[in-house]
């Protein structure tokens, strides 16, 4: 028998985002491009105004965002958010918060790409550091992210593409084993779940009604440093 899923309904999980509003190199403001691997990730727009820049193997787009806009991209679509007026956003992510534990490969340049050490070392915000440095490392990722998505929006051909998705795999292949266990646990029991729940009233069962319940939540941390910019976060898996 199936437990009753206690989740956030389909294994979903929530984030509420500012985009970060410091300037590149380029003149524009926003967050961190990179990419998803097993993820679907939406953006529900709740204030101001600004933009998302993909890149996928079908080519470069941008997505203007605007409030009551809903946005979505599956896995393999670098994305970027551009920030144009204090952009604000709810995050919808796929199989209970992955994107934001783990399943995400910033755009560096590619020599930074090949071991998950010198990944790390580029990429890892110091908790316990003060406010002011983990603000520095975290536009410094950001800047450097910049560089290497640059670099395949305007390259020509396929190949510098691919060998990116090539680097990512490599780079989160270890932690598959963990992923995995996530999307069983939530997911994969959501669906599993409901599938029991329409057997049972196939068959006249309604004893699962009588177990209904009502939960909510407040954010576990408030502002935190994300990739795409300064996040409220609920506790999650």
């Amino acid at each position: 028998m199936v437990s009753a899923y206690e989740g956030l309904p389909g294994g979903v999980a929530v984030s509420h985002l500012s985009v970060y509003d410091w300037p590149a190199t380029d003149g524009v403001c926003g967050g961190t491009p990179h990419m998803h691997l097993t993820c679907s990730e939406a953006y529900v727009v709740t204030g101001g105004r600004g933009a998302v820049q993909t890149l996928t193997a079908s080519g470069h787009e941008v997505t203007p965002l605007s409030p009551g806009t809903v946005a979505w991209f599956t896995p393999g679509t670098i994305h970027r958010l551009v920030n144009e007026d204090d952009l604000r956003i709810t995050v919808l992510m796929q199989n209970s918060g992955l994107p934001e534990a783990g399943d995400a490969v910033l755009t560096l340049p590619p020599h930074h790409l090949t071991d998950p050490e010198t990944y790390a070392s580029a990429t890892r915000i110091p908790l316990d550091a003060p406010e002011e440095e983990q603000e520095r490392v975290a536009r410094a990722r950001r800047d450097l992210a910049l560089e290497g998505y640059r670099a395949l929006r305007d390259a020509s051909g396929p190949e510098p593409l691919a060998a990116f998705h090539r680097a990512a795999a490599a780079l989160v292949r270890p932690r598959l084993a963990q992923w995995r266990a996530r999307w069983e646990r939530g997911a994969r029991s959501a669906a599993a779940a409901t599938g029991e729940q329409l057997d049972r009233l196939e068959e006249g069962d309604l004893s699962h009604l009588a177990g209904a319940v009502v939960r909510a939540e407040q954010p576990s941390a408030y502002g935190k440093f994300g990739m795409c910019g300064r996040l409220d976060v609920y506790k999650g898996d």
